[in-house]
C-alpha cells in the first residue's frame, strides 16, 4: 500500500476514471489516515445516482510506514 499525501488529492478530480483506480486511491487515503468516516448524502433509487462524502485526518507521521506490528 502506498502512502497517501496531500499532492495525491488531484487524482480524485480526474474524469473519467475507472472504478479500480478510484478504489485504489480511496483505499490509500483511508489507510494513510488516523481517522476517517463516510456520510451518505444522497441515494436516488430511481436513477442509481449516489453521493458519499469522506471526511478524515491524514497521518502526518513520517515514520508511520516504518513501524513493524
Amino acid at each position: 500500500m502506498t502512502r497517501f499525501n496531500f499532492n495525491d488529492f488531484k487524482y480524485f478530480e480526474r474524469t473519467p476514471t475507472s472504478p479500480q483506480a478510484l478504489n485504489w486511491n480511496i483505499s490509500n487515503l483511508m489507510y494513510s489516515s488516523v481517522s476517517c468516516r463516510a456520510k451518505v448524502e444522497n441515494c436516488n433509487t430511481e436513477t442509481g445516482e449516489y453521493r458519499i462524502v469522506l471526511t478524515g485526518t491524514l497521518d502526518l507521521d513520517p515514520n508511520f510506514w516504518n513501524t513493524v506490528y
